[in-house]
């Protein structure tokens, strides 16, 4: 299994997020996720971003591979202008660059006013997106006049030799049967077997699974539990309101029906390796191939010296 390092927009500078990049590829984490956000899920995060400014200052400052955590090209940006996006982060990672798609939260995507579409037509938009994607990786003027997208007179010049890769997330059996379908890869946060199974039966065969988990490194598991249940209650809000909810504030006032208890169940807390390790075999046997790890806090420098220590060596 590949071990990698998610970089979290929501909660770090620009400057963090490539010092983490350095810290990362040095401690020995194969790979990088990143997150794409407009908005944080709470203002406790306390940032956002640009991340594709932040993915070209990446190629700068590091060699791991980097996924999108992923990017949602239908709303807030059109997938014309993603195509681009990507093509020219490829070009300058050196073919190191997958994207990593989804069908977004009203969090980040409401920002024009547009009517949040319903699932079903989140889906349809996504499959269209990665169709206009992909036809402009060709390197062809493009013409497409779709049900959800119009471009006229369209071409990417900067391009890699080979399109980069498009992963696709999926949570319900739907979005599942979308990324076995279109993807070239599944992005997943939950070491949820039966999603990989129902992802490799319905089309994606041996394509790459990506997942990823949280951690809030810190010197007593109890210190970490408190940054985490600071700075990510919302990780405790269920099921569909992570889409629908328009605004950080909207996740702090839902997050205060979340127990502490269920923010420290959700991460992986303090400085104990079989911790970690434990996590990171969840993933393996629900039959993931890459799993990536996200601190939260200011200690990350301490998760990476215990990885490079103690959790990366064991595993290998």
């Amino acid at each position: 299994m590949k071990i990698g390092y998610f970089l979290s927009s929501e909660e770090y500078t620009p400057a963090e997020l490539l010092a983490q990049a350095r810290g990362a590829e040095q401690a020995g984490f194969e790979a990088l996720w990143i997150s794409d956000h407009y908005h944080p899920w709470v203002d406790a995060q306390g940032q956002s971003p640009f991340v594709w400014s932040t993915i070209g200052a990446l190629s700068q400052v590091c060699r791991l591979p980097v996924t999108t955590a992923v990017t949602c090209p239908t709303v807030r940006i059109h997938p014309a202008v993603i195509a681009q996006a990507a093509a020219t982060s490829a070009v300058l990672h050196e073919g190191r660059f997958v994207l990593g798609v989804g069908t977004g939260e009203a969090l980040n995507e409401h920002i024009f006013g547009d009517a949040w579409p319903q699932a079903d037509v989140r889906l349809a938009m996504l499959e269209e997106a990665v169709e206009v994607i992909r036809e402009l990786w060709r390197g062809d003027f493009v013409n497409h006049h779709g049900r959800h997208y119009t471009v006229e007179h369209a071409r990417i010049y900067t391009r890699p030799e080979t399109p980069p890769s498009i992963y696709v997330s999926g949570f319900g059996p739907k979005s599942i049967e979308l990324a076995a379908r279109i993807g070239d890869g599944y992005v997943s946060t939950m070491p949820d077997a039966d999603m990989v199974r129902r992802f490799r039966e319905a089309g994606g065969g041996d394509k790459p699974c990506q997942a990823g988990f949280k951690a809030a490194y810190a010197d007593t598991v109890d210190e970490g539990a408190r940054i985490a249940y600071e700075r990510w209650p919302n990780a405790g809000v269920p099921g569909e309101l992570s889409q629908v909810l328009p605004s950080p504030r909207h996740f702090e006032q839902a997050a205060q029906l979340v127990r502490p208890e269920q923010v420290r169940e959700a991460f992986v807390c303090g400085r104990d390796a079989d911790a970690h390790l434990e996590m990171i075999d969840r993933y393996a046997k629900a039959g993931y191939d890459e799993v990536y790890v996200a601190n939260t806090g200011p200690h990350w420098q301490g998760l990476f010296d215990l990885y490079q220590r103690e959790v990366l060596p064991r595993l290998r």
